[in-house]
Parts: structure tokens; C-alpha cells; sequence
């Protein structure tokens, strides 16, 4: 029989609350946790709005000296990961070691840690040569990437495969991807997956109003995140993380694992076309779609929803509307899509995890997310975006998918899992 992936424990950090009971809460509410910014000034910005985390390191359990060691996205990942494993039931204390994986995703690393450190190395940016010895003892950690991971498997004790994915805002989706092939080809039987990103800061600010990638409502933040609405005029800048604990299928049936999810298909692409635009026919993430789907050996009449990438710019809710309409036909006018960034902004890299997290939620509830702040249609944009309020919904099968800079077209599907389906 072949190693199947499912999703055993879920662990969440997002703006509006730490916990996916929480995170489910305010999703199917509807709630919007978009806000001025309130971690730096932002008085002089273009955007200033965000989805912040409302996170306390020390309440969420995390010792002073990790908080000392571990940048914001580290922090998040660690608290996010030891939850998926508390849901899991799993004692890894008493798994092999060499058997446990980690695969986290990030876009941007530790962004606020080292531009923390760089304005007192630098004096504020007064120097030019800085001055390393007033950085703090782990500014090198800061600087490489790859300590996300390795806090989060030193959490698990894990000595098996660690990896860090950084594909742009795909990243998510493709550590989770990249988990999955782990257990599918053997290299292990348990792998703690998802992402993370804590980028809200002055120089991630900039650089999105240097190409106007983000909203300027700054007067309304509740609703300055609108995708699909024919008002949407760029994305809100969030941040978090969500760590899913993977199993081999038939070792999680036989400890009496409780499942969310088992993950059926994934698939990535490029469009080798140009570092932020996309084409409006949509043709990459539809091959992306196609692709996962084959391989969960799913026709398009097979999916019950679709979790959009749903950012919130012109370019993008055109390009993925087109991508479901030309990748699944007639099934994408009758399917309900949904965006979360509505409520719980753009947390870049991480956003893909949390968006994965909701799928597995929202199979075990039959509960569709909404899209917040959709109340004015758009002819280009006229397929079921489920507006303002959750909704039951009957699902097996849900599609889940990522756009990112670089031309990253992301897909995976997701269904219940295969007990209750047959039982269904």
C-alpha cells in the first residue's frame, strides 16, 4: 500500500487570537482583525494598516531566554508547533528520532530582528561601517534563515529531515508540500509542517508602497481588506503562523489519531514571466490546479470549495478567477470560494500554513469561511466568494492555493478523512 499524509494537530499564531480554536472562531464570525499598525511608526507610509498578532511570548509559554534567542517569526513557529503537537496527541518523546521531519516556509526570515539590530549597529543608519559588538549574541541566527526550522525541531527533538522552504507567498503551502513527500517517499513518519513570517516593519513596509502593493485606506482598517469587491485596491500587510503535525496515514489509524485532514494532491508551477505581475488568463495556476488534482486522482466536479489566494489586488483576484474557471470549467461557478486575507491580512510566507490550517478546520466543521468586506461585485470577479458570512456547507474535498512574487503558482487538495468519507 502507498504512505498517504494526513493532518493529525493543528497549531496557530494569527492576528485575532493564538490557537486554532480561536483562529476558527474569528474565521467563521467574519471578523476582521486588520488594523492601524501599532509596532512602529507608520506616520510616514503609504499603507498603514495591518493584521498584527495580539502575542505575549512569556504568556504563550515561551522562557525569557527563548524570547532573548528567537526573533518574532521564530517565536511564533515555536508556540504554533508545540500546540500541533499538544492536538496531535503524539508522545514524540517515544518516537525515533531520525523518523521526525520539520518543513517550515518563510518569505522574509527574521526581518524584524535584523532590522532591530541593524538600527543599533548602525547607530539609526548613521553609519555606514557598522559596529557589530552592540549586536546581540545571536544576530547571526537572525541572518540565516534556516534557525526557524531548527528551533522548531529542536522543540520536537526532531533528527530527521529539517528544511526551510522560502518560495515568496507560496512558501506555506510548499513546506507542507515538501512535509507530505517526506512521509509519501519514507524518509519519515512524522513531520511537523507549515510557516511562518513576522515581517511587519519599516523596510517591508516600504518596499510594498515603493510598487503600491498594499492598500492606502488607511481611515477604515476593518475593512481596507477587500478581495474580489470591485473597491479593492491592494493587499493588507499581516502576519503569523500555523504548524500542522503530518503522519503516515496507516501509523495515525493504527495509535487512534483523531484526523482533520488527509492531503490528496499538490502541485507547483511557475510563470517564467516577470517578478510581481501575472498573466490575466491565469494559465500557470490553473496547470498548478490540474496537476494536483491528477495526482489525487480528483475530476474538478470532485471539489466542494476552494480557499483562495484572494489577496486583494486588481491583477491577482482577476488572474485566479480566470485560473478556476479555465482549470475546473463549469464545477468553478458552482463551487463556493472564499478569501481568509479578508480577515486575517497578507502574512506573506506564512499565509499559505494558515490557509492550509482553515481547510483542515473547515472540513471537520462543514463550515465554509467567508470573504469579509465583499459587498460590491465586480462583472471580472463572478463566482461564489461566499460574502460576509460563514457558511455550512457540505465538503469532502477542498482546494487550497498560493500565488507568489517570482511567478510561484501553488495547489493542493485536501479531504476528509478516508473512514469518514466511506462512511459518508
Amino acid at each position: 500500500m502507498s504512505r498517504r499524509a494526513v493532518i493529525t494537530g493543528v497549531g496557530v499564531v494569527a492576528p485575532g487570537g493564538v490557537g486554532h480554536d480561536a483562529y476558527w472562531d474569528l474565521l467563521t464570525a467574519g471578523r476582521t482583525a486588520t488594523r492601524a499598525i501599532s509596532l512602529f511608526d507608520a506616520s510616514g507610509f503609504r499603507s498603514r494598516v495591518a493584521a498584527e498578532c495580539d502575542f505575549d511570548p512569556l504568556a504563550a509559554g515561551l522562557s525569557p531566554q527563548e524570547v532573548r534567542r528567537m526573533d518574532r517569526a521564530a517565536q511564533f513557529a515555536v508556540v504554533a508547533a508545540r500546540e500541533a503537537i499538544e492536538d496531535s496527541g503524539l508522545e514524540l518523546s517515544s518516537a525515533d528520532p531520525g523518523r521526525v521531519g520539520v518543513s517550515i516556509g518563510s518569505a522574509v526570515g527574521c526581518t524584524m530582528g535584523l532590522e532591530d539590530e541593524y538600527a543599533v549597529i548602525s547607530d539609526g543608519g548613521r553609519d555606514w561601517l557598522v559596529d557589530h559588538t552592540y549586536g546581540v549574541p545571536h544576530l547571526y541566527g537572525y541572518m540565516v534563515p534556516s534557525t526557524l526550522a531548527v528551533e522548531v525541531a529542536w522543540q520536537a527533538g526532531a533528527e530527521g529531515p529539517v528544511a526551510l522552504i522560502s518560495t515568496g507567498c507560496t512558501s506555506g503551502l510548499d513546506a507542507i508540500g515538501h512535509g507530505v513527500q517526506l512521509i509519501e517517499e519514507g524518509g519519515a513518519d512524522i513531520v511537523l509542517a507549515g510557516a511562518t513570517d513576522a515581517p511587519l516593519s519599516p523596510i517591508t513596509s516600504a518596499c510594498f508602497d515603493a510598487i503600491k502593493a498594499t492598500t492606502p485606506d488607511n481611515d477604515d482598517p476593518a475593512h481596507a481588506s477587500r478581495p474580489f469587491d470591485g473597491r479593492r485596491n491592494g493587499f493588507v500587510l499581516g502576519e503569523g503562523s500555523a504548524v500542522m503535525v503530518l503522519e503516515e496515514a496507516e501509523a495515525a489509524r493504527r495509535r487512534g489519531a483523531s484526523v482533520y485532514a488527509e492531503i490528496l494532491g499538490f502541485a507547483g508551477r511557475s510563470n517564467a514571466f516577470h517578478m510581481t505581475g501575472l498573466k490575466p488568463d491565469g494559465r500557470e495556476m490553473a496547470e498548478a490546479i490540474r496537476v494536483a488534482l491528477d495526482r489525487a486522482r480528483l475530476d474538478p466536479d470532485d471539489i466542494d470549495y476552494i480557499n483562495a489566494h484572494g489577496s486583494g489586488t486588481k491583477q491577482n483576484d482577476r488572474h485566479e478567477t480566470a485560473a478556476f474557471k479555465r482549470s475546473l470549467g463549469e464545477r468553478a461557478y458552482r463551487v463556493p470560494v472564499s478569501s481568509i486575507k479578508s480577515m486575517i491580512g497578507h502574512s506573506l510566507g506564512a499565509i499559505g500554513s494558515l490557509e492550509v490550517a482553515a481547510c483542515a478546520l473547515a472540513l471537520r466543521h462543514q463550515v465554509v469561511p467567508p470573504t469579509a468586506n465583499l459587498s460590491v461585485s465586480d462583472p471580472e470577479c463572478d463566482l461564489d466568494y461566499v460574502p460576509r458570512d460563514a457558511r455550512e456547507h457540505r465538503m469532502e474535498r477542498v482546494l487550497t492555493v498560493g500565488s507568489g512574487f517570482g511567478g510561484f503558482q501553488t495547489a493542493m487538495a485536501l479531504g476528509r478523512p478516508r473512514t469518514q468519507r466511506e462512511v459518508a
